[in-house]
């Protein structure tokens, strides 16, 4: 089977870029910064860019009928660790709300600059999504 690009309807049109890449039962979930619907990045901080970015990746994830429990990996650029790191207990709790008590493999890297310059996080990550629960893309 040839890998099926995922991009909710949701999320802003990509451009040389899929939001997911669906190859059998795992979704590689492509890099999302804090991008909003009207393609800006949203304002107020790690924290909120976190919430926006993750959020993303969880509309993609859902696109496939994946679930947060379906994560395997999570990849986290970072402009500025230190402010993630000043932000960790709220962006925990960011992460609790919207995946609940799970926690996959992760890693933060931190990084010079994104594709926005605005964006302050990137994220990324792989699923692995059970067939019963497998939603398939049209090609």
């Amino acid at each position: 089977m040839r890998p099926l690009a995922v991009n909710p309807a949701s999320l802003p049109t990509p451009s040389g870029y899929s939001h997911g890449t669906l190859a059998g039962t795992v979704l590689h979930l492509g890099g999302q910064t804090a991008l909003d619907a009207g393609t800006r990045i949203v304002p107020g901080g790690i924290v909120e860019q976190f919430r926006q970015a993750f959020g993303n990746v969880l509309t993609t994830l859902r696109a496939a009928g994946g679930e947060p429990e379906d994560l395997v990996s999570i990849t986290i650029y970072l402009t500025d660790i230190p402010d993630y790191q000043a932000h960790g207990k709220e962006i925990g709790k960011v992460w609790r709300e919207l995946a609940g008590p799970v926690y996959p493999a992760m890693a933060g890297i931190g990084c010079t600059a994104l594709w926005q310059p605005e964006a302050l996080i990137e994220i990324l990550g792989v699923a692995v999504i059970p067939e019963d629960r497998l939603i398939t893309p049209q090609p």
